[in-house]
């Protein structure tokens, strides 16, 4: 059995929320594509939009795909907000458990990440601070409550540092990991664009990489759109997280030290984009073209 398997997201199509109407291509369509392209599975994008229970199960196993986890969104810089996030995690855990069955080390992994920080998502990639260091034991201790929950339901998460968030530069990824024990979603997009080296930070925390996110990233679309004063979410319709090998990540460097530290688990190739910037036609070429690139390194 191989020791890593290869994901997609709906995030590579622009489906990041259930109230993107319509969306730019239904999930029968999408694990359709990603399945003739050679992925091994799929990230659960906004919950529901795969579906629930037993149609999310019959709609993966159809396409011979498995869930490599998905994204759960919680405010762990505000205590009120956090605690009324509460159920939506236990109902994407539900979502996650229902999951077609997985071989070991294959098992969904939640990806919890934070809301964000507005003056970061406005100024991303790392030149605006984030929490203050009086902020963060309560920070991490939210971070620490989720990933508990999580493993009570026989679950292990990973946290995704990213873009426009309290924890988006290689220095907010130490703190958390300094005072948590969860493992980290590293992705290399995301990383590259906030100023780190994803090569290095493989390296460095090897023993708490539990889930990996490979997507490119252009650092001079980053500087336009920071001139222009653009936020996140237009940084990514600009392309910012470009298709493999057209930004600057070392892509046979990140799969070269992957093998040396001997990851094991999913990766997830992700190509952030904004519903409508690019037809359906050009997200599935863009989608099995970064699949290929990957098969070439031997992934």
């Amino acid at each position: 059995m191989s020791l890593v398997k290869v994901a997609n997201a709906p995030v590579s199509f622009g489906v990041f929320e259930l109230s993107d109407a319509p969306p730019p291509l239904g999930p029968d369509t999408m694990v359709q594509a990603l399945a003739e392209a050679g992925y091994e599975g799929i990230d659960s994008g906004p919950i529901g939009f795969l579906g629930t229970g037993s149609e999310l199960a019959d709609r993966l196993a159809g396409n011979g795909l498995l869930l490599a986890g998905g994204w759960v969104d919680l405010r762990y810089g505000d205590a009120e907000a956090y605690a009324r996030q509460l159920p939506a995690l236990e109902a994407a855990l539900d979502v996650f458990a229902a999951a077609p069955p997985a071989p070991d080390g294959f098992a969904p992994r939640p990806t919890l990440a934070c809301s964000g920080s507005a003056e970061r998502f406005a100024r991303p990639g790392g030149s605006v601070p984030g929490l203050a260091a009086g902020e963060w034991p309560a920070y991490a201790a939210r971070v620490q409550e989720a990933t508990d929950r999580c493993r009570e339901r026989g679950l292990e998460p990973v946290f995704h540092h990213h873009l426009g968030t309290y924890v988006e530069t290689p220095d907010d990824v130490e703190r958390l990991l300094e005072l948590t024990d969860v493992q980290l979603c590293l992705d290399t997009g995301h990383l590259l664009l906030a100023g780190g080296d994803p090569v290095t930070a493989l390296r460095a925390w090897a023993g708490r990489v539990g889930h990996v996110h490979i997507k490119d990233g252009d650092t001079k679309i980053l500087d336009a759109a920071l001139a222009d004063g653009v936020d996140l979410r237009e940084l990514m319709g600009r392309g910012g997280f470009a298709p493999l090998g057209e930004g600057e990540l070392d892509l046979p460097g990140v799969v070269r030290t992957l093998a040396e530290i001997g990851y094991s688990g999913w990766v997830v190739i992700e190509q952030d984009t904004l519903p409508g910037r690019r037809t359906v036609e050009q997200n599935i070429a863009d989608q099995a073209a970064n699949r290929r690139k990957l098969k070439e390194l031997g992934l």
